[in-house]
């Protein structure tokens, strides 16, 4: 029933806010074409539920082919492959809109673990416990990681919180995807914790306990 309702929800608030956002989407794609050169949209290989890969769409706030610049994936304060228009959009997380286009094509949620890059965490089946189990729902535009840390929590970090998600997930059903949307707007007028940090190893030990569930939305 709770994913039921979750499913339900998602539709209905992204059809909503694509009908809201459209004369800005159409604003943001002419500034886009007018700051640099090349697509309006950026895709990407991305996996999702159960490991299946599929293409996520972001507006571009890259130059071109800026994954095959200076450090990849990982991008940092004042990098300079982002473009004036992409860091503005970057800054209020305005890039992530055409994703509720994901949403309605069922490869993504409003609210769940974000989506890695298909290459990003190796070969899907030869994934731990933990990291598989993030991947037992569909990925958000958001998710608890990112209220909590946003890009600058590293991978093992993320995953923690994920599965933590998942938990308060199947106890409180959508009054949890409700609170982490709260949260993440929040978290946007505040432009917190913007830019990724690359962490080349896993060594945190990510069955160690931690806080009681109810208290994971406590705020920093």
């Amino acid at each position: 029933m709770n994913f039921l309702l979750k499913k339900s929800m998602d539709i209905i608030i992204s059809s909503i806010f694509i009908v809201i956002f459209t004369p800005l989407c159409i604003i943001i794609a002419v500034a886009i074409k007018r700051d640099s050169k090349g697509p309006i949209l950026f895709k990407q290989k991305r996996l999702t539920k159960n490991g299946r890969e599929f293409t996520m769409y972001k507006f571009r706030t890259m130059i071109e082919n800026a994954e095959y610049m200076g450090t990849g994936l990982f991008n940092y304060e004042n990098d300079f492959r982002v473009t004036k228009v992409g860091r503005l959009l970057r800054n209020t997380s305005l890039d992530e809109l055409p994703q509720l286009i994901n949403i309605l094509k069922g490869d993504m949620a409003l609210i769940g673990p974000r989506p890695p890059v298909s290459y990003e965490l190796g070969k899907y089946e030869n994934l731990n416990e933990a990291y598989k189990r993030r991947f037992t729902v569909l990925p958000g535009i958001t998710g608890l990681a990112q209220v909590k840390g946003r890009n600058e929590l590293p991978w093992d970090e993320k995953v923690k919180f994920d599965n933590e998600y998942i938990d308060l997930f199947h106890k409180y059903g959508i009054l949890i995807d409700l609170k982490i949307l709260a949260l993440t707007i929040i978290n946007v007028f505040k432009m917190k914790n913007i830019y990724e940090v690359e962490e080349e190893s896993s060594s945190i030990d990510i069955t160690e306990k931690e806080e009681p569930l109810d208290e994971v939305f406590e705020k920093k």
